[in-house]
């Protein structure tokens, strides 16, 4: 016997069309695709998305595949555009859902990042809007009773490459200046360690700036680790759970200073998906915007108060102890202070009190634990926020989905087919064993 290799495998050069195996669609995305296709989702897409595209030159990714893509983020706990588009090409359910065929390329990851690129943030927020608009047909949006809470998100930044704002210098260089100022000619890596433990204020962002993504900020983040982070703003609404707005600002910034924002925003979204008053009084959007705003204490101040006041929203937002105050000049403060204490003190506001923990939370573990996007892999704002508002849609997808088939997300969809699976053995299991008794008593 002679040593021999492998044996060489040849391809066959034609292959018959009946041949080729089909792709299985998986229930919740052939549901979803239906969906879509019913709202007319990728026409609104291609007339949103014309604009950005060029006759000329090579094809580029369809919208509507695209903005599919992102969903599969949300939907499958997909943190990165790379892992996204490997998974695009691995499933064949995934295939269905986008419109592969099965000879055709998916889209690889350098492909959707030029698209996201490509499209600017205005037209993912109509996207989002659009998604928002089919929430009020469903009777899952009323707009009257919001909630609004932040978060942190890790940004894809480490802050060991943080450098000087002034001079650019990096951080180990900076320790080493200052250690040979201080008369250590070639400081070791403990003695640089030492030294920067007893530096007060070493981690202020006047000083230093992350030279790839400049909007991420050093902040300390939920689990107390220090980090370069983002904040991410929800706008909840409390009677249906949905995602109203979402808004990205500087990790550092205080709460009282970006709650204003995300209200316009809030509002703004929802007056644009408001029904007419003709339609059942159970479906309407308020078309004024949200009438009440609930707050944790961390948005409790004078002038947050005073400016829900003025535009003519109620405020039910937790105070924290200050002790005895002094309200010399200041009527107005004090008259907007005492009326959300005695709302926040009624049963009304300890139970919207007691939902808003409940449905903002929710929208935060659903949106970043398990659609894995607590850490993004984006740099800078405007990339940032695209991929939120995508995701969020994708929540707010869920919540019709999940009412029209009792399952918000595919991974629910199987766990309740294993959970029926498991029904059924047990079922069997006693079935037999009544049978086997019953058998035992005849003889």
């Amino acid at each position: 016997m002679g040593k021999r290799g492998p044996r060489e495998k040849q391809e066959p050069i034609w292959i018959e069309a009946a041949s080729l195996a089909t792709p299985a669609a998986h229930p919740f995305y052939e549901r979803l695709n239906k969906l879509l296709e019913k709202r007319g989702f990728d026409r609104f897409t291609g007339e949103a998305c014309r604009k950005f595209y060029s006759r000329t030159g090579r094809p580029g990714l369809p919208p509507g595949i695209y903005f599919r893509l992102l969903l599969v983020g949300y939907f499958e706990g997909i943190d990165s555009e790379r892992g996204i588009a490997w998974r695009a090409a691995d499933s064949f359910a995934l295939r269905s859902f986008l419109g592969y065929e099965l000879h055709q390329p998916t889209a690889d990851h350098t492909t959707i990042s030029r698209t996201r690129r490509l499209i600017d943030v205005e037209t993912h927020r109509s996207v989002f809007t659009w998604v928002l608009g089919m929430l009020p047909e469903e009777g899952l949006l009323k707009g009257n009773t919001v909630a609004i809470d932040g978060t942190t998100l890790e940004a894809n930044a480490a802050l060991r490459s943080i450098v000087r704002r002034d001079n650019g210098t990096g951080y180990e260089e900076f320790l080493t200046g200052l250690a040979k100022e201080s008369g250590i000619e070639t400081p070791t890596r403990e003695q640089l360690a030492k030294l920067d433990r007893k530096r007060p204020k070493k981690g202020s962002n006047d000083d230093w700036v992350h030279p790839q993504d400049p909007d991420a900020q050093i902040t300390k983040m939920k689990d107390g680790r220090t980090h370069l982070a983002h904040k991410a703003e929800h706008a909840v609404d409390l009677e249906t759970g949905a995602v109203v707005a979402v808004t990205l600002q500087p990790a550092t910034a205080g709460d009282t200073n970006t709650v204003c924002e995300t209200l316009a925003e809030c509002g703004e979204h929802i007056r644009e998906v408001a029904v007419d008053t003709s339609a059942d009084p159970e479906e309407t959007v308020n078309p004024e915007g949200p009438a009440e705003l609930v707050l944790d204490k961390g948005y409790h101040s004078n002038d947050v108060l005073l400016v829900l006041k003025e535009v003519g929203v109620r405020a039910y937002c937790s105070e924290p102890d200050r002790g005895r105050r002094k309200w010399a000049a200041k009527e107005e403060e004090q008259r907007a202070v005492y009326q959300n204490r005695r709302r926040i003190r009624g049963e009304r506001g300890k139970r919207l009190l007691r939902q808003r923990g409940e449905r903002v939370e929710r929208s935060f573990a659903h949106l970043y634990e398990t659609g894995a996007m607590r850490r993004t892999h984006l740099r800078r704002h405007e990339n940032i926020i695209k991929r939120l508002l995508i995701h969020a849609s994708a929540f707010n997808l869920g919540l019709v989905m999940r009412k029209a088939c009792g399952h918000g997300t595919p991974r629910s969809f199987g766990d309740a087919a294993q959970a029926c699976i498991v029904a059924l053995r047990i079922l069997c299991c006693l079935l037999r064993r009544a049978a086997w008794a019953e058998l035992l008593q005849t003889q």
